[in-house]
């Protein structure tokens, strides 16, 4: 419990000075941060053979354009170009044709890119709602962590009907009903007191964002028992890896930049 504690505290002396200074200071946080998620990601060997250290590299940098190209002025509704998308394409596709079979694989590749994608795109968003709003980007990380206390709390007082125990068997029914509830709820108050007025909209979002942050959880979680492994990494003890950290925000996000488009 001590170890967990530490290591939560150390995680929030870098986090909330990256979020309020945002800007440069920001954006590199988070370019150091994918890198170790991506690092996470090459760990999960079954899914793929060992990928060629020159490939690993091609990758980074494949992620790291796709998070901090242009980042000082990514929007919504221009963050993303042609040419962002498709070097990661050519850049990890191309090798393959140099590559004994066994080394590297047209499947292999197809694995990195999607894995490339996934945290590219959800650390970009991340840059752009912190351009947008700070006040915005806080909101949907409560979203998040409030969910996922109650969730925990209520589970542990009353849980008794587990939801997908063969995934993740200490959730259950009654502590993702006490998560929607108490996550959702204080969200929305938190959000009148940052955001200003809500209306039914803001209380329907707030709803679905907290169902698909307990949604998220189960995929990592499913990604994880496919790897049997308990955590994708150690770089936080008491709380693995980054992507175990981030695999909630990682659907609230994608979730909340479809539901404001609409």
């Amino acid at each position: 419990m001590k170890t967990r504690v530490i290591s939560a505290v150390v995680a929030l002396l870098i986090v909330i000075p990256l979020i309020y200074f945002g800007g440069s200071i920001f954006a590199f946080g988070v370019g150091v941060i994918s890198l170790l998620a991506y690092k996470e990601l090459l760990d999960l060997k079954k899914f793929h053979n060992e990928i060629p250290n020159f490939v690993k590299i091609l990758g980074m940098l494949s992620l790291l354009y796709l998070i901090l190209g242009n980042y000082e002025k990514a929007t919504l509704s221009g963050a993303l170009s042609y040419s962002k998308l498709l070097i990661p394409l050519i850049f990890l596709l191309l090798p393959v044709i140099f590559y004994k079979k066994e080394k590297y694989q047209a499947k292999d590749a197809f694995n990195l890119i999607g894995f490339i994608y996934l945290i590219g795109l959800v650390f970009n968003l991340l840059i752009i709602i912190r351009n947008m709003d700070i006040n915005l980007l806080i909101y949907l990380i409560s979203i998040t962590i409030l969910t996922d206390t109650f969730a925990y709390l209520i589970g542990r007082l009353i849980g008794k009907h587990k939801i997908c125990p063969s995934i993740s068997p200490n959730k259950s029914w009654e502590g993702a009903i006490g998560g929607l509830i108490g996550g959702a709820t204080i969200s929305v108050i938190l959000y009148a007191a940052l955001l200003g007025e809500i209306n039914l909209k803001i209380i329907l979002i707030t709803i679905i964002l907290s169902v698909v942050s307990q949604m998220g959880d189960f995929v990592f979680s499913k990604i994880k028992r496919e790897n049997d492994i308990k955590d994708f990494s150690n770089i936080m003890p008491g709380h693995g890896g980054i992507l175990d950290r981030i695999d909630s925000l990682t659907f609230v996000l994608m979730t909340y930049v479809i539901l404001i488009s609409i």
